[in-house]
C-alpha cells in the first residue's frame, strides 16, 4: 500500500499543476455564472479509520443547500445551471486532488460518505473503513449516473439508503478483499475512458 500512497500524492501534485490553468478558467466562469457565494465547497466526510475530514469540491448548489438533505437527484432544484454542467462533467471534483495530496483520500477507493452512514457499518463491512476513500472506485463506476437513478424514484433518500448504499458497501468490501495496483489502474482506466 506504500506504492499506492506515493503514487497518489505524486500524481495529485502533477494533476493540480496541469489542471491549474483550467481551474482558473472555471473559477472565472463560476464567478460570472454564480456570483453569490463561495467558489469552493467544503463538507465533512468520513475517511480512513472513520476519521472525519473536509472534502474540497467546486460549489454547484445554492448556498446553504445542505440543510435540505445530502441526497442529490438529477433534477434537484438546488443545483444551479452551471453547477449542473460541473457535476455532469465531474469537474466539480477536481479539487479533491488536494485531498489526495494531503493524504485524506486516494485516487481509487470507496467514495467518502457523509457522517451517519459509516456508523451503520457492522461486522466485516467495517473493513471498508481501513481504506483511504477515493476519487473513484468500483461503486462509483457502477453508479456513475446515480443522480439520474435517484430522480426516477418516488423517495430518493429511501432508495439510496435501502438499495444503493448497501450495494455500494458490498462492492467496496469486494474491492478491499481483491485490491491490487492493477485493479486500481483498471478502475482508473474505466473511470476515464469507460
Amino acid at each position: 500500500m506504500i506504492i499506492k500512497y506515493v503514487f497518489d500524492r505524486l500524481f495529485a501534485l502533477i494533476g493540480l499543476i496541469v489542471l491549474s490553468p483550467i481551474l482558473l478558467v472555471i473559477f472565472i466562469i463560476h464567478k460570472i455564472k454564480m456570483p453569490k457565494g463561495s467558489f469552493l465547497y467544503r463538507q465533512v466526510r468520513i475517511g480512513k479509520d472513520a476519521k472525519p475530514f473536509r472534502i474540497f469540491k467546486i460549489r454547484t448548489m445554492r448556498e446553504e443547500s445542505e440543510a435540505e438533505g445530502t441526497v442529490t437527484t438529477a433534477d434537484d432544484p438546488r443545483v444551479l445551471p452551471f453547477g449542473r454542467w460541473l457535476r455532469e462533467s465531474k469537474v466539480d471534483t477536481f479539487f479533491e486532488l488536494f485531498n489526495i495530496l494531503i493524504g485524506d483520500m486516494s485516487f481509487v477507493g470507496p467514495r467518502p460518505d457523509v457522517p451517519g452512514y459509516a456508523d451503520k457499518l457492522t461486522g466485516n463491512d467495517r473493513k471498508i473503513l481501513e481504506l483511504r476513500p477515493g476519487l473513484t472506485g468500483p461503486a462509483s463506476i457502477k453508479y456513475r449516473h446515480e443522480d439520474r437513478i435517484l430522480a426516477e424514484q418516488p423517495n430518493p433518500k429511501k432508495y439510496n439508503d435501502e438499495v444503493i448504499w448497501p450495494d455500494k458497501v458490498k462492492i467496496n468490501l469486494e474491492y478491499y478483499e481483491k485490491w491490487s495496483l492493477w485493479l486500481d489502474i483498471s478502475i482508473l482506466w474505466k473511470t476515464i475512458f469507460g
